[in-house]
């Protein structure tokens, strides 16, 4: 019997080698449960490494979109110059901007939802370089605001604020707020790095080049960098879950969420209005007053 036993036993220990299913697994998991970031299934979810690196890879793309927001008020004294209108209709190109910029970020975030990030993103690479380069070689003012209002506002610029502001907050649930607050800043550090860099080149060779430029950039960095944000992000709700995060409401501010995103539209276009207007006029306006435009361009981005 005990010679039995023995052997029993030995063919169980044997099998528990060559067979996966050992006894520790349950301990491996559960320390994974611990700590979720030791877990190798989890080195793409949320709060990984790589959302890390997606996030930096978020910030330069928001910097590249928002040049559809900054340049045109660098080159507007020179616009306005050469095709002989008034200020009012030589910063139309900017306001139709704008107006697109806002209506092709629900068109672009119904298209992130459906296709992830990475589509809009191509689209708007290459709409961003069509948009700078049409504009550069515009014969009129008519051609150079519709270049604005269509290929670098609505279907532009557009599809790096709103789809990468989204995509960012279902990569990170812990830190999900500064993640989201370094999202957003790379668009108002576009708008302290680009009118520099556009108003030299403009002194240098001029406006229609420096869109050229701007165009075969925008394309090439965009378009790279939107290849690496193939990865469609982890499911929220599951991310949450593993990392002991409670989702408590689906009520923001206590309000329904159609009456929440409507409120939140409000206050965006009445912040944005008061802080656009002295933006797209304050280089031309300081060039009336006598200051050199690099230092126009130098104010632009305060």
């Amino acid at each position: 019997m005990a010679s039995r036993f023995n052997s029993g036993r030995q063919n169980n220990i044997l099998n528990e080698t060559e067979n996966p299913r050992v006894t520790s697994t349950p301990a491996v998991h559960s320390a994974f449960k611990d700590d979720p970031k030791k877990d190798p299934g989890n080195n793409f979810g949320a709060d990984s490494s790589y959302a890390v690196v997606r996030l930096l890879i978020t910030l330069v793309l928001m910097v590249i979109g928002a040049s559809g927001m900054y340049v045109v008020a660098v080159v507007l004294p020179a616009v306005q110059a050469e095709f002989g209108v008034a200020r009012g209709v030589a910063s139309m190109p900017y306001t139709l901007s704008m107006i697109g910029f806002g209506i092709g970020g629900m068109l672009m975030g119904k298209l992130a939802d459906r296709f992830g990030v990475m589509i809009p993103l191509l689209v708007g690479a290459v709409c961003l370089g069509l948009g700078f380069i049409l504009a550069g070689m515009a014969p009129n003012i008519i051609v150079f605001t519709l270049a604005h209002g269509l290929l670098i506002g609505l279907c532009g610029s557009s599809a790096t604020f709103s789809p990468l502001i989204a995509d960012t907050s279902l990569w990170f649930v812990r830190r999900r707020g500064i993640a989201v607050a370094v999202c957003a800043s790379g668009n108002y550090l576009g708008g302290a790095i680009w009118p520099p860099i556009v108003q030299h080149f403009v002194d240098t060779v001029g406006w229609r080049q420096t869109y050229f430029g701007l165009g075969v950039v925008c394309f090439i960095v965009m378009g790279g960098l939107a290849l690496l944000m193939r990865r469609r992000p982890p499911v929220a709700v599951a991310a949450a879950a593993r990392n002991g995060v409670s989702l408590t409401s689906e009520r923001p501010f206590g309000l329904p969420m159609g009456k929440a995103q409507l409120l939140l539209c409000v206050a965006g276009i009445a912040c944005c209005v008061a802080m656009a207007m002295p933006q797209v006029h304050i280089v031309a306006y300081c060039g009336d007053l006598g200051y050199g435009a690099a230092r126009a361009a130098r104010r632009c981005c305060r």
